[in-house]
């Protein structure tokens, strides 16, 4: 079966794309700029088609050949002209499928209930029935609330109930809706490359929950482990103070914050589940909101930490982080990233970077170190009492005073994951690079905040980095031009220890 998925760098369309090619289908890309899809691993496994939508023969040149295709564009933001976009869109592509011979189009919309929509939902509305007015048989699907890592909506339920303990909010948080997981969307979607039949109608699809928006940040507080969120609805806030109440809290942008607030209003369950008589439900049933949330958020439990979620590679499930997302998503992710250039070989920069912790010490204000330690102990944590088991080598697993191995490509990469009581997760970076056939030192120390203290932790040590990570940064450098660590094995850590040299233009990692 060969399918053309369109809106392909959006959030759904590239979790699609790889949820297809493993189902053994053809896959053709339709985006408007190739260039967009060179850095996907997948990429080489597709046909790319550079068109736009609006387009006539654009889009009859992307259409040659096709068997079904995905139409998983809607403007979200944008100007008041939108609708007339869309619905432009989709009219010139829907006849240009007419004019091809596809067999079937596929269409994701919003589940709308019959009373006055959003202009953003009416617009969805309305691209559904331009296509099933269309010849070609038209599928369109009618999700609510889409539950993963990177959707729009999860995004914005995920900040608003880490970071605000108690909120006031707008009376929509008592609107119900019947959330689905990304999973059993791309699921729905590609078991229509292979439907047998000429179906044209629309499908409400949802997962096995109702409840409202208020229940799912509690929800999404117990799977977090974060306390009982206090939620205290206030009447007066209308849709445009609540999209930029919503910008002020979280990191979604207003113009996109407010389609979404517009279609809370509304209530959001389905009224069939007659998919089911061509898509059969699997065998354990639709994924439920709680269980959702954790395959969210699983690979920050797994402490599988990236630069930023939305330059992670190609996940390893549709609920995890893709590279096409937006900056926004993923959740909060602080980042203290350093670089500098070393006068050392390579190896000799490692041997300095493996040494880290012990009796060795972390290369800057031992006293602060310890007293971190200490607090750690206080709160019933570690400290620094477990040392390293072998002074010169470390392995995957090992323990390094309060943190652990997590990952050692040897010469390169040195991750460790705190272990010490702290309202997030973190971890420290040690990296040697080379720039330009030099040698380079680059350090990152990186924290997901959990919560509103975990926010707060940060900001609070924030100006407290320059003294412990530059340091640092200089004194690692400084220990490998020195030519590394003596033959006894270790460095003493003690103040002044490691005196600062000339300063290094730093380069980036």
């Amino acid at each position: 079966m060969r399918s053309l998925v369109t809106g392909v760098t959006g959030y759904i369309g590239g979790r699609l794309v790889p949820e297809l090619l493993d189902a053994g289908h053809e896959v053709r890309c339709m985006v408007r700029s190739a260039g967009r899809l060179r850095d996907q691993p997948w990429a080489s496994q597709v046909e790319v088609a550079q068109a736009d939508a609006a387009d006539a023969e654009q889009a009859a040149r992307a259409l040659e050949g096709i068997d079904v295709v995905y139409y998983l564009i809607h403007t979200m933001g944008g100007g008041s002209d939108f609708a007339a976009a869309d619905r432009e869109a989709a009219t010139t592509f829907a006849a240009a499928c007419e004019r091809a011979g596809v067999r079937r189009v596929v269409y994701l919309g919003g589940l709308a209930p019959d009373e006055k929509l959003s202009p953003h939902m009416s617009s969805r509305v309305e691209v559904g029935e331009i296509f099933l007015r269309s010849s070609v048989p038209a599928v369109v699907l009618r999700a609510a609330v889409i539950i993963g890592s990177g959707s729009a909506s999860f995004e914005m339920l995920r900040y608003l109930t880490e970071r605000l303990p108690v909120m006031t909010t707008p009376r929509w948080v008592g609107t119900r809706t019947q959330p689905i997981a990304i999973r059993d969307v791309l699921r729905y979607l590609v078991a229509w490359a292979s439907v047998e039949g000429e179906v044209n109608r629309s499908f409400d699809i949802g997962g096995p929950d109702v409840l409202t928006y208020a229940d799912m940040m509690r929800v999404y507080a117990e799977v977090a482990g974060l306390p009982r969120r206090l939620i205290i609805p206030v009447p007066l806030l209308s849709p445009g103070l609540s999209s930029h109440w919503v910008g002020l809290v979280t990191p979604v942008p207003a113009g996109l914050a407010r389609p979404l607030v517009e279609s809370l209003r509304n209530e959001a369950v389905c009224g069939e589940h007659d998919i089911a008589r061509y898509v059969e439900d699997p065998p354990g049933g639709l994924v439920g909101l709680r269980r959702a949330v954790e395959l969210a958020l699983q690979r920050i439990k797994e402490a599988k930490v990236i630069t930023r979620w939305s330059s992670a590679s190609v996940p390893g499930a549709p609920s995890d982080p893709l590279p096409t997302d937006p900056d926004w998503a993923g959740g909060s992710l602080y980042v203290d990233a350093r670089a500098r250039r070393v006068d050392a070989a390579p190896e000799v920069l490692w041997a300095v970077v493996e040494a880290v912790g012990g009796e060795v010490g972390w290369y800057s204000l031992p006293l602060a170190w310890r007293l971190r330690g200490l607090l750690d102990r206080l709160v019933g944590g570690v400290g620094l009492r477990r040392g390293r088991r072998d002074p010169r080598r470390l392995w995957v697993g090992d323990s390094v005073d309060f943190w652990r191995v997590e990952e050692v490509e040897r010469g390169r990469l040195l991750r460790l994951r705190a272990e010490m009581r702290l309202p997030g997760l973190a971890w420290l970076e040690m990296r040697v690079l080379t720039h330009r056939g030099e040698t380079v030192y680059g350090q990152r120390a990186i924290f997901h905040p959990h919560g509103l203290a975990g926010h707060l932790y940060w900001w609070a040590i924030a100006p407290f980095h320059g003294l412990i990570f530059g340091p640092m940064l200089r004194n690692v450098a400084r220990a490998a031009e020195r030519g590394g660590l003596p033959e006894s094995g270790l460095f003493p850590a003690a103040p002044g220890a490691f005196r600062d040299g000339g300063p290094k233009d730093a380069v980036p990692t």
